[in-house]
This record gives C-alpha cells, sequence and structure tokens, in this order.
C-alpha cells in the first residue's frame, strides 16, 4: 500500500476542514485512505521551527508522496530531491524558491497556489470601503511564517496610497490574542486586516469570536472568520485549494511526475459579508458592495 506523507504546521482539529478537501481531492483520483493508501501525519502544532525534523522523518519513512502546507513546503523541499512533494501555498512558488517555473516546474516538486500575495491590498481596501473614517488600521501577522513580511510589504504600499496609517501587529500562538486587540484601542486602530497564514487560518472562528467582543471591523482571507462572526472575508476557496492538492497527490500515485504537472492557480476568490455583525458594530454597508458579495449572511 503506497503512503502519503502528511506535513503540516497547524494543528489536527484546526485544519480539519481542509484536510477533508484533500481527501475528497485523493478520492477523485482512486485513492481512500486505509483502503488503498496510508497517510502519515505530522503536525507541527503551531511551531514552524519544528517543520525540519518533521519533514526529515517522513523522508526516512520513504512516504510515497510528500504533501506540505504553506510553511512546511521550504522545510520539505530541503528534506529530499527525490521524493515527489505536492504543496499548497499564498506565496508565489518561482520566488519562494520552490518551483523554476509554475508551467514547468522542475524538479520533484508541484502543487497549487493562491493570490495572497496580491489580495492583501484589495483586502485593506474592502475594509477602507466599509469603515471609510478609520485613519489608522493594524494588521495581524504571524512572525515565524517565512512569507509573512512579502504580504505585509504588499498591504504596506496599499495603505500609503489609501493614506493610512498601518500598525503591524504579531501572534504566533492563541496567548498572543489578547494583547493584539488591546493594543488596538492604544493604538487608535479603526479596523484590523487578518494576514494570510495558516495558524491565523486555523484560528478563524476564535479570531471572529474576540472581533466581535471588542468591536472592531476586521477583515480576514478566510470564510471561517465570517462564518464564526467576523465582519468579511475576501480570498480563495481553501477547500477547493486542497482538492486540487488531494487530486495532485493521486495523479503522482498513478504515476505522473511533478516536472511534468503545472503549479496550479487558484482565481476564484469569495466575498462574504456578515450584515449581522454590521449592524452590532454600528456599520452600514454599501449598497454596491453588498451587490459584489458571494455570500451575505444576516
Amino acid at each position: 500500500m503506497p503512503v502519503i506523507g502528511y506535513l503540516n504546521s497547524t494543528s489536527a482539529s484546526g485544519w480539519a476542514a481542509q484536510l477533508a478537501a484533500f481527501l475528497r481531492g485523493l478520492k477523485e483520483t482512486g485513492y481512500s485512505e486505509g483502503r488503498n493508501v496510508a497517510i502519515e501525519y505530522r503536525w507541527a502544532e503551531d511551531h514552524n521551527d519544528r517543520l525540519p525534523v518533521l519533514a526529515a522523518d517522513l523522508v526516512r519513512r520513504k512516504v510515497n508522496v510528500l504533501v506540505a502546507n504553506g510553511p512546511s513546503a521550504g522545510p520539505a523541499k530541503a528534506a529530499t530531491t527525490t521524493i515527489p512533494i505536492v504543496f499548497t501555498t499564498g506565496a508565489d512558488p518561482v520566488e519562494a524558491g520552490l518551483v523554476a517555473s509554475l508551467n514547468r516546474p522542475g524538479g520533484n516538486l508541484t502543487g497549487v497556489t493562491t493570490l495572497n500575495k496580491e489580495m492583501g491590498a484589495k483586502r485593506l481596501e474592502l475594509l477602507h470601503e466599509l469603515v471609510p473614517m478609520a485613519t489608522a488600521v493594524a494588521m495581524l501577522v504571524n512572525p515565524t511564517d517565512p512569507n509573512s513580511e512579502t504580504y505585509l510589504r504588499d498591504t504596506q504600499a496599499a495603505a500609503s496610497i489609501l493614506g493610512l496609517q498601518l500598525h503591524v501587529l504579531h501572534a504566533s500562538s492563541e496567548r498572543d490574542f489578547d494583547h493584539v486587540f488591546e493594543s488596538l484601542a492604544q493604538l487608535h486602530a479603526g479596523a484590523l486586516v487578518i494576514g494570510a497564514d495558516a495558524f491565523l487560518i486555523s484560528q478563524s472562528e476564535q479570531l471572529g469570536a474576540l472581533a466581535i467582543r471588542h468591536s472592531v471591523p476586521t477583515i480576514s482571507p478566510y470564510r471561517e472568520f465570517a462564518t464564526a462572526g467576523g465582519l468579511v472575508s475576501y480570498g480563495d476557496n481553501l477547500s477547493e485549494l486542497y482538492r486540487q492538492a488531494g487530486a495532485y497527490t493521486g495523479r503522482i500515485l498513478n504515476g505522473e511526475r511533478p516536472a511534468d504537472l503545472p503549479v496550479q492557480q487558484a482565481t476564484k476568490e469569495e466575498l462574504i459579508i456578515n450584515l449581522k455583525t454590521a449592524k452590532a458594530l454600528g456599520l452600514s454597508v454599501p449598497l454596491p458592495l453588498i451587490g459584489r458579495a458571494d455570500e451575505v449572511i444576516e
């Protein structure tokens, strides 16, 4: 029975929806866990410094394919040049050094990428449209994410164009969240942008609840945030992203080479607005913005 090594920077509980989507994609190519494929899971529990050791462990296990989420992709690549790797990332895979090009990855890696680098500016614009009176805005990033500087740079450029003061706040564990929301008042930040990061994805529900408790207009890349009570989310459909990664993994198990599989780009962005939260925050959502939404929660 072939074995998949599943390397992830977060936790099983925080990544359940994405894992379910991955397994659906795997099933589309004829593989079901426990029936004709085994999966070895390695969860870093939001400690990115553990990833190199976990990646090396899976390589020693001689898995047939190694699957790695964003922060895990670099350590996975460093661990092996022979085992096929399927990654999911919000960064530019070429800029991050994962592949030679999107159309011709070369080597032993391929995968799926989102548009998170480009979406940071758009999220800030949407938040500014919702809270036009806010002159200072904060952005929450995970400093242990190797891609955080790239996402931040894009958002800072957008803040400059919009004439906004952007404060950067850090969180790499749940313990940091209370301090983050207390800092918003001290900084007189009128709104919050949540960065695109695996740890912050896994904490979408908690961040949504905290944003409501502290009455902070907040935007996140992930729909789970808006459905948990956050004001608005704008980003790629993660379920589709991980379904595609599962399908690529199955195709590699069926004999295709990563070098021959172009890196796929997720191009479907979803805008979800929680009108119930907007009302609680005393915000009036412009009708044109409601008209552009893919989903409105009332």
